[in-house]
């Protein structure tokens, strides 16, 4: 007679479950994998959180058209380097259409809208606007890739867009401007290549994938890079360096390193929801590094989107 045949009912289930063997190790590592998701997503977030003030400080000495073309091309190389060095081998042919969307959307699209909106719009308002970013991404995504969360995460999510959405009207008197049109723009296409790239995340590295949705964009950004230059203006102070490098390398590839990895590992729905929280962190650089004004409705929305947030967060699917 084995330890198991003498055991209690009651230790045969801990041991077992209810409903069968449960593979406690496997359990475990699948929690670790999740957590470690969220972290990578919420690193991602943080990362994106501070695009908007280094595009701010950029726009300082270089035109916005001179901005986006230089930030693309240095990321590009930076890209190019490690998949040189890596020895990473060229994409399936399969795969060439996602990374065209990847690159369509987040290495030029958002960056492009964004910046232009910038030269008009405080960075303040322009995050908040973004902030429909989130919803936007989950919907494609479902579209995209037929995920199906839950009503308590779409209830969640639509709640969270909702506050967004409230604080924008509030700060912006409910008139639209060419700005948001730029945003509302950015928004969409961005969604486009967060989706994309998070199913591509699951068949590759998630930094292959921005690496080369970079390269894919390269031969573009450097002949407008080498256009603009000679329409814009172009002062490197130090204010326009430090949001150049940062949007190249901080935001355009590193950020999109993590948060990649991140929507790979706990899916396109649920990482989408934690940029709730960019509008506000974005808020917060704001004041600090450009001298914007905090809205006094800025805290209340923080306390419900982080609500929201959590609740995604926990919602099944």
């Amino acid at each position: 007679m084995t330890a198991q045949d003498s055991a209690t009912l009651p230790e045969r289930i801990a041991v077992t479950g209810a409903t069968g063997p449960v593979d406690r190790p496997a359990a475990t590592r699948a929690t670790g994998h999740r957590r470690t998701g969220t972290l990578m997503a919420a690193l991602g977030v943080v990362a994106f959180s501070l695009t908007f003030p280094a595009t701010a400080w950029g726009l300082e000495g270089i035109g916005p058209w001179s901005l986006v073309t230089l930030r693309g091309a240095l990321s590009a190389l930076i890209a190019g380097g490690c998949l040189l060095a890596l020895r990473v081998p060229v994409p399936h042919r399969r795969h060439w259409p996602g990374l065209a969307v990847v690159g369509a959307g987040v290495v030029v699209g958002f960056p492009l809208l964004t910046t232009l909106a910038l030269r008009t719009s405080t960075t303040a308002h322009a995050a908040v606007v973004v902030g429909l970013l989130p919803l936007t991404t989950a919907v494609l995504s479902a579209l995209r890739t037929g995920a199906r969360p839950s009503r308590t995460f779409w209830a969640a999510a639509l709640a969270g867009a909702a506050a967004v959405i409230a604080f924008t009207v509030q700060q912006s008197g409910g008139a639209l401007t060419g700005a948001d049109l730029y945003l509302f723009g950015a928004l969409l296409i961005c969604a486009a290549g967060y989706t994309e790239g998070g199913r591509l995340a699951r068949e590759m590295p998630g930094w292959q994938v921005i690496g080369w949705g970079l390269m894919l964009c390269l031969p573009l950004n450097a002949v407008g890079a080498f256009v603009a230059l000679q329409h814009e203006s172009f002062r490197l102070t130090g204010h326009s360096t430090a949001g150049l490098l940062y949007a190249a390398i901080g935001s355009q590839f590193l950020g999109l390193v993590v948060w990649y990895r991140g929507m790979a590992a706990i899916g396109v729905p649920k990482a989408s929801q934690l940029q709730l929280a960019q509008p506000l962190l974005t808020l917060v650089w704001s004041v600090f590094l450009l001298g914007e004004h905090l809205p006094v409705a800025a805290p209340v929305t923080a306390a419900a989107v982080l609500v929201c947030i959590a609740v995604t967060q926990r919602a099944r699917g």
